[in-house]
């Protein structure tokens, strides 16, 4: 059986948009060839950091949520470790609160979605 992840990482932010777009489908394309799948992604783009990393004060923010066996998850971590263009990452395994709590949030259930989920229904 598949456990779900959610992946966070942090690019470089002197990456052309090309390269950025570059670097984050090679990561996709990793998890698809070591038989993930792949739920949602969403590319959070150029955001403030809390504190500078390697002198830089911005990164460009991207999330992937996907089912796989968990070795997939040290492939991944290991790529992102020799990526000298990864500042950061991190990598969770969701339970099925979590997994019931994504899903309401792409359905405008929760959050910034949901006044306008509600204005749509009438509700």
């Amino acid at each position: 059986m598949l456990t779900q992840y959610e992946t966070t990482f942090i690019l470089t932010p002197v990456l052309s948009e090309d390269d950025t777009k570059k670097t984050i489908s090679a990561y996709v394309e990793l998890l698809k060839s070591n038989g993930a799948e792949i739920v949602f992604e969403d590319h959070w783009g150029l955001k403030n950091l809390r504190y500078p990393i390697q002198k830089k004060t911005t990164g460009i923010y991207h999330l992937v949520e996907f089912k796989a066996e968990g070795k997939v998850i040290d492939t991944l971590e290991i790529a992102f470790r020799r990526d000298e263009n990864i500042f950061r990452y991190l990598t969770v395994r969701l339970d099925k609160y979590a997994v019931k709590y994504n899903e309401d949030r792409r359905a405008g259930k929760i959050g910034k979605g949901r006044h306008l989920a509600t204005e749509k229904t009438g509700a």
